[in-house]
């Protein structure tokens, strides 16, 4: 047996296997914790009455479900193929939440319900507002590298979650410290304007013709080769 039998696997492939692998360790770490958060947040959204919660909590489901979708897409033999179909179950589920946040902010308003103080609520939207930067930092970066849109895509969500949790603990402090019942529904309305516009831009992001180091930022404006088509706005 000579000494060049066996050829030695390619740095680039190895770094690639190596990124992959951290990937479905964010994505687990991303799901155990949205699957505590949305238990938490919506039992007490439940039990204050509280849109904001309510809709914090079921962001948190929506959450899980996104990072299930990069889950089952990398623990594929070819995690691009997969990649449409990921982006595609973020973009509805983005957009799920977004309709049924808005319905129940805007019955809040009309006075079908009056948010009460939740304790719990302003405790959970605290730890959240440092939890979830950090995840979705360490997976936009790793996402960036591989040259995955779906991860990438996913860790924006996740990012929406601390965005979300600013807006929620805003809204609970403002209904528990100066009586404004009517800051909760505001912040449930927040949150799903948020969702809306994510979900838009993961569904652009699946069916332009930008590729995916485009969209990522590896490559530059202009390397899509598509002579002036849509871009996703994804990055």
């Amino acid at each position: 047996m000579t000494s060049h039998s066996l050829s030695p696997v390619p740095r680039a492939e190895v770094r690639r296997s190596v990124l992959r692998r951290r990937i479905r360790w964010i994505v687990a770490a991303t799901i155990s914790y949205n699957v505590v958060e949305a238990v938490v947040a919506l039992a007490a959204g439940a039990v204050a009455s509280s849109s904001a919660l309510i809709g914090f909590g079921l962001d948190s489901v929506v959450e899980v479900l996104s990072a299930a979708a990069v889950a089952w897409q990398f623990a594929g033999a070819d995690p691009e193929r997969r990649e449409r179909t990921a982006l595609r179950l973020i973009a509805v589920s983005f957009l799920g939440l977004a309709a049924f946040v808005a319905v129940d902010a805007v019955r809040t308003l009309l006075g079908a319900a009056e948010p009460e103080h939740s304790p719990v609520g302003i405790a959970l939207a605290a730890v959240s507002l440092v939890v979830m930067p950090a995840l979705s930092w360490l997976e936009r970066r790793t996402g960036r590298e591989l040259g995955s849109a779906s991860a990438v895509a996913d860790s924006r969500q996740t990012l929406l979650c601390a965005y979300l949790s600013a807006v929620l603990l805003l809204g609970l402090l403002l209904n528990s410290l100066a009586g404004w019942t009517w800051a909760d529904p505001l912040a449930a309305l927040v949150i799903a304007g948020f969702a809306v516009r994510e979900g838009l831009e993961a569904w652009r992001g699946e069916t332009c013709c930008t590729p995916v180091s485009v969209l990522t930022g590896e490559a530059g404006p202009g390397a899509d080769g598509c002579d002036g088509g849509p871009s996703c706005g994804a990055s």
